[in-house]
């Protein structure tokens, strides 16, 4: 028999969550952003879920490729752009929009031989200070593309630094907003702005909007709120089984380095998961998780291949139950991966990147 743990993809939860954002900008085109093998999920994976999108926003040439093998005839855009000039020759060939945010990215659309026009996206450094024409240069770079023969529409972009700040403290996207309208004014061409944080909460008006972490069932300003808040579901789950159980006395520890000792006579449940399966080794004892569908908490440290639970809440677990490690659980229960996530200092999005190859995934249509 395999090792019980596996991964399940949500492909009903994948076109929820994407409905979400058409709602919150009902007047925009959406990207379904799927770079990073779409948040670890995986792009044949999620295809179908998403396939309602108006484009698909990722980063690798090599995606590209393989959303167009899945049939994708629709915009794909390429959101770092070219990273060097034969890039360009791929983006002829499967027609790609990229993004434009360097001159040198400039330099070889204009050395590019080609028969068909292609669409960009020029960025504006609006203050995330990562990638991005400063707004003294824009115009400027604006005026070189729309003079190359090799380049057809021009879109305007940014990307916000803020956007998941709390409300109370929205300076920086409202500066940053004032930033793009103050530069690219009077300039024709359709504009993309929003990610997840901006389209949920403060509802950014564009033509089109990128929704990235909500369409995997995170909420992009967790914990101020969560996944409930925002009427998104879990498009991944992260389970597997106890394969063994301990009585503990008071005194005795578990695991390595002897973290966590029982105040009393308790039961604990040990589950084939562990660090090796991308489950975080930085949760403590404490993390959420689901054995049998009811709440309880993980004990002493995270080792390779297995973790400890606390069976006090379910006396009725044993070799074989059923434990949530995110995600949906059994009766209807759920699990959100930002409260794991939360409990290992970090986001939703690193847990989702971290799954293991060695775990199986399957997925789950309807």
């Amino acid at each position: 028999m395999p090792r019980p743990i596996e991964a399940r993809i949500h492909s009903d939860a994948l076109a929820h969550n994407l409905a979400r954002a058409r709602a919150a900008a009902p007047d925009a085109k959406v990207w379904a952003v799927v770079k990073a093998n779409a948040y670890g999920h995986g792009i044949e994976r999620v295809f179908e879920g998403l396939r309602g999108a108006d484009g698909f926003a990722l980063l690798d040439l090599a995606e590209a490729e393989r959303l167009r093998a899945c049939g994708w005839r629709g915009p794909v855009l390429l959101l770092e752009g070219a990273f060097e000039p034969r890039d360009l020759e791929l983006c002829s060939r499967l027609n790609l929009w990229h993004v434009v945010h360097c001159s040198q990215q400039i330099d070889w659309l204009a050395a590019h031989k080609t028969q068909q026009p292609q669409r960009v996206f020029l960025k504006l450094n609006s203050g995330m200070n990562r990638l991005g024409f400063a707004p003294a240069a824009y115009r400027s770079a604006w005026a070189r593309l729309n003079a190359l023969p090799q380049v057809d529409e021009i879109s305007l972009m940014t990307h916000f630094s803020d956007a998941d700040a709390p409300l109370e403290n929205s300076r920086g996207i409202a500066h940053q907003m004032a930033v793009f309208e103050a530069t690219t004014h009077d300039l024709p061409g359709e504009r993309s702005l929003a990610n997840s944080a901006a389209i949920l909460r403060h509802r950014m008006r564009s033509d089109w909007v990128r929704a990235g972490i909500m369409s995997y069932g995170s909420a992009p300003d967790f914990p101020a709120h969560a996944i409930a808040h925002w009427d998104l579901r879990p498009t991944m789950t992260l389970r597997s089984r106890l394969i063994a159980t301990q009585p503990l006395q008071a005194g005795d520890t578990v695991g390595y380095g002897s973290s966590f000792s029982a105040e009393a006579p308790m039961r604990i449940g040990i589950v084939a998961c562990g660090y090796a399966d991308g489950y975080p080794r930085h949760c403590g004892t404490g993390t959420p998780v689901l054995v049998n569908g009811v709440r309880t908490r993980t004990l002493g440290r995270v080792s390779m291949d297995m973790l400890a639970v606390d069976l006090t809440p379910t006396p009725e677990a044993a070799i074989g139950s059923e434990v949530t490690l995110w995600g949906r659980g059994p009766r209807g229960s759920l699990l959100a991966i930002d409260e794991v996530a939360h409990a290992a200092g970090t986001i939703g999005y690193e847990l989702m990147c971290a799954l293991a190859q060695r775990v199986p995934v399957r997925v789950e249509v309807g």
